[in-house]
This record gives C-alpha cells, sequence and structure tokens, in this order.
C-alpha cells in the first residue's frame, strides 16, 4: 500500500511538533509533500520559524515549509502564549532553523500542489487555524473537488472550549475561515477535544521519551512538560493533551478511533458562543466527528514510531537495544531472536536497521551480542 500524500498545515506549537514529527518517521504510511505555515498559536513570523525547527529535530532539513496567512480572514490574530510561551516552543532549547524559507506563499503552495496532482491524491491536515486552507478555496475554489479529504484538529461537542466555555481555540481564532471549510463539501474527519483531551501525556510518559536518550526525545519531553503545566493548573488534569498528534495517529492507525458522521456548522456571530462547532445528528450527515480513542493503542503507536524516528535518524533503537543486551548478559543470556515472516519486508527492513541478521531459514532473524 503505498504512502498518503499530504500537506501539513499548522502553527507549531508543543503539540504541532510532535504532530510532524509523528508523520516524518512514518514515510511508510504518511509523505508529507510540503509543511504551511499560519499564524495561530504565536504570530506567522515564529510559526514558520518554528516548523523550520521541527524539520532540522525530525533530521528531515528537505522538507520544505512555506508561510502562510499572517492574520485571520476578518478580525484580529489571537494567540496562546500563555499556553505555549513567547516562542510557541518553550520548554527545550533548540538552535535557530539553517534550513530556507520557500520564497512562494503557502496559499500558492497548496493550490499548485492540488492541481498538478492527480484528483483525490491529497489529503490536507490543518492543525492550526483554518485561515491557510479557506484562502485556498476562496482563491481556486476548483480544487475543492480534487482534495482527498481534510483532517483537522478543531472543534468540541460533548466538551467545553478551552479558549471559551464553547469554542476550541483553533474554530475561534478564525471561525470565518472554519466556516468556509466545513461548508466546502469537502470529506472532513475531525478531531475535537472530545478525542484529544483522552490523549494525555503523563509523567510516565515524558520519562520513557527521555530514557530514549536522543535529541528528539528530550526535546518532545521537555515541550510536553512546559506545554502540560497549563492544563494542570487550570484543568487539574493529569498531563497535556495530545491534540495535533491526534491526526497524525488517525493517518497512521484510523482503527484507534471511533467516531460518527453527524452535520457541524460554524457559530460566526454570537459574542457567547463565537467559534462553537455546532454538532448536529439530526441534519443531513456530513463530517465524520471523532470522539474517542483507545489510548493504549495510542501508546503504543507513539513508541513504534518514536523507535523508527530514532533508527533513521538518531541510533536511538540501537541505544535501546544495547542496555537490554546489557541487562540480559548480566542474566547469562547472550542472543536475542524474532520471528518475522519472510514477506514481511516493513519488519525485516526495521529489525535490519537495528543490528539484526536473517539466519539459513529467512524466516527467523536474530542479533548475537
Amino acid at each position: 500500500m503505498s504512502s498518503r500524500k499530504i500537506i501539513i498545515d499548522t502553527d507549531p506549537g508543543q503539540d504541532d511538533a510532535i504532530a510532524i514529527l509523528l508523520a516524518l518517521a512514518s514515510p511508510e504510511e504518511i509523505e508529507v509533500l510540503g509543511i504551511t505555515a499560519v499564524a495561530g498559536n504565536v504570530p506567522l513570523s515564529l510559526t514558520e520559524k518554528n516548523a523550520r525547527i521541527v524539520c532540522e529535530l525530525a533530521g528531515k532539513p528537505q522538507v520544505r515549509v512555506f508561510a502562510g496567512c499572517d492574520a485571520p480572514l476578518a478580525r484580529p490574530l489571537i494567540t496562546a502564549e500563555h499556553v505555549h510561551g513567547k516562542t510557541g516552543l518553550d520548554g527545550p532549547v533548540l538552535p535557530d532553523p539553517q534550513m530556507p524559507l520557500q520564497a512562494q506563499h503557502g496559499v500558492d503552495f497548496i493550490i499548485e500542489t492540488i492541481r498538478n496532482a492527480p484528483p483525490k491524491t491529497i489529503t490536507l491536515c490543518p492543525l492550526g487555524p483554518l485561515t491557510n486552507i479557506a484562502s485556498a478555496l476562496l482563491k481556486a475554489p476548483d480544487i475543492a473537488e480534487r482534495i482527498e479529504e481534510i483532517i483537522l484538529m478543531g472543534g468540541a461537542y460533548f466538551e467545553v472550549g478551552n479558549i471559551t466555555p464553547s469554542a476550541e481555540f483553533n474554530i475561534y481564532v478564525d471561525p470565518e475561515a472554519a466556516d468556509i471549510v466545513f461548508k466546502s463539501g469537502i470529506s472532513l474527519t475531525v478531531m475535537p477535544l472530545d478525542v484529544t483531551h483522552k490523549a494525555l501525556v503523563t509523567k510516565e510518559r515524558n520519562d520513557a521519551f527521555r530514557a530514549l536518550g536522543t535529541a528528539v526525545g528530550a526535546a518532545t519531553a521537555d515541550m510536553t512538560d512546559f506545554f502540560e503545566r497549563f492544563d494542570k493548573e487550570k484543568y487539574g488534569s493529569a498531563g497535556a493533551p495530545l491534540h495535533d498528534p491526534c491526526v497524525t495517529a488517525y493517518l497512521i492507525k484510523p482503527e484507534l478511533f471511533k467516531g460518527r458522521y453527524i452535520n457541524v456548522m460554524i457559530e460566526t456571530e454570537s459574542e457567547l458562543t463565537l467559534g462553537m462547532t455546532v454538532a448536529d445528528w439530526w441534519r443531513v450527515v456530513v463530517f465524520s466527528f471523532i470522539w474517542s480513542v483507545e489510548f493504549g493503542g495510542l501508546e503504543a503507536m507513539v513508541d513504534e514510531v518514536y523507535l523508527r524516528h530514532n533508527v533513521r535518524g538518531k541510533g536511538i533503537g540501537k541505544s535501546i537495544l544495547k542496555r537490554l543486551f546489557r541487562t540480559m548478559a548480566a542474566h547469562g543470556v547472550h542472543s536475542l531472536s524474532l520471528e518475522v515472516h519472510h514477506k514481511n519486508a516493513k519488519a525485516i527492513q526495521f529489525y535490519k536497521a537495528l543490528g539484526f541478521r536473517l539466519r539459513q531459514n529467512y524466516s527467523l532473524m536474530a542479533m548475537e551480542m
């Protein structure tokens, strides 16, 4: 099965960063055609910079990053430094990016890429306000029927809002843009607060990230350490919600998620409920609104993907195995064997990258210490 071609539209944001890291570590499932930055959690000058920082952290400086819109369609920008810090990526100390920002405007990149690709082959993955996506649809209405799907993080159904009692941040920042996207007729899958608040990074999870012993693991732990302080103080939650990584996780393992097709409209006028995603089970169904995730499976998927990341870019997988082997050797065990089907090329490639070798029957992989 070929990887799914996506454009990530983002306003990094610690949780955006983790979503990007997961995507860039999953080339078998996801082909990232480019990343477009939008103003949201912090101003555009920081979100485009942060996107490039994350690409370099992932060891993927070849991924193209484009700056998009610096303000919502019809109202002043609202940012979230109180959650994400002054830089948007507060927590780890990360170097300024060396990779260039692309000269083309992010909206034009979205339009050009969709027009030049076969119809229904590109998925848009917005992780922030929907300004860039709506702007592309306004500028080039013909692309709507060519987009395979939009999978976005935004909105809330049973959950209360996280910027006002009735609205989630991404929708609230640019409700007019959200209204355009939700009325576009494009196949839409929504990851609202109902599901993202079930996906929490706990202290144990952060400890596991740090135990990887690499820059990626340490930076991720530092990001979520900083990010979670807001939710702990305001809501008393057990950790930081993985809002945006739910989009990437859905691309990799959609079977972890449950939802239903419903009708959703965006409130654009009310002072009290501006930006509310008004979900209605009784009108004509339009969108797939996700409301639950199997968290144990999500954790296992994150572990697997971070290990892949590390094997490809940082050698983390081998360091984990070396620690495992030292423990095994202390107990008199000096080899490790795994049963792998000889036709499972992906698994064979993965374990070879860790240092395993095939035995003569081609179905058993072993690694000697």
